[in-house]
Formats: C-alpha cells, sequence, structure tokens
C-alpha cells in the first residue's frame, strides 16, 4: 500500500505529540517549593497542652476530613465532644479548639490553602480570628 501525503501525516502525527506532552515539558523545573511554616503552636502561646487533637502527620493530610466530621457531629447530631485515637477528650470547636493555639489565620491556614488552591469555606460561618480582636 502506498502512503500518500506522507508529509501530512507525519507533520500531525509530529504537532499530535507536541500538543499532548506540552504541559510535562512546558512545567518542568518550575515546581513551587511548599510553604516553610512557623506555626503558631500552644508552647508559644503559654497553653499547658503542647499537642493537637491528633497526631500532626494525620492532621497535616487529614484534617479537612476530621473538620467535616466535626461539623456533621455537631450540626446533625447535637456531638460537641470529640475523643481522640489517644482517648483525650477535646471540644468540638474551631474557634474554640483549633483557633485557641493556631490563631494566626494568615500564618495557619492561608499559606497552606493558598499553596495548594483549596478554598474552605469555613469561613462563610466561622468569624475569621482577625476580625475579632
Amino acid at each position: 500500500m502506498r502512503l500518500y501525503n506522507r508529509g501530512m501525516i507525519i507533520a500531525g502525527i509530529v504537532v499530535f505529540l507536541i500538543v499532548t506532552t506540552f504541559p510535562f515539558w512546558y512545567g518542568r523545573g518550575k515546581a513551587v517549593p511548599p510553604p516553610d511554616l512557623k506555626l503558631d503552636t500552644p508552647a508559644i502561646l503559654g497553653l499547658k497542652e503542647k499537642r493537637c487533637v491528633e497526631p500532626a502527620s494525620y492532621m497535616r493530610s487529614s484534617h479537612m476530613k476530621l473538620l467535616v466530621t466535626w461539623r456533621d457531629d455537631v450540626v446533625r447530631e447535637g456531638k460537641r465532644t470529640y475523643t481522640a485515637t489517644d482517648g483525650r477528650l477535646h471540644e468540638i470547636s474551631l474557634t474554640g479548639s483549633c483557633l485557641a493555639c493556631h490563631s494566626n489565620k494568615k500564618q495557619f491556614c492561608d499559606r497552606c490553602h493558598d499553596y495548594s488552591g483549596a478554598k474552605p469555606a469555613c469561613w462563610s460561618c466561622h468569624i475569621i480570628p482577625e476580625e475579632v480582636r
């Protein structure tokens, strides 16, 4: 079988490969490093408890799952106490528990959310800590 328009076929394949691989080679080496966080912690604020509700590794990866569970427990079931995996009891409250230790929203919340492009809906109901002061 003889290929007619061989040049057009090859050009089409080349254009296809360039277009489909463009995002990979264009973005190479342009990754933005994650923010280096120096977080306000209970030790800095003078609180006696120096641990978060769950281990830091869990909170880094799954804090939104925890907050959604807390929201559902409070709003749908009226539950106000959370039992951590280590057995400690905590008040289910974004402003009373989380923001009691991590009070600087711009430093603690916004830096990671901006980096990851996340748009949390927490502040549609909760007061932003800077607005309280």
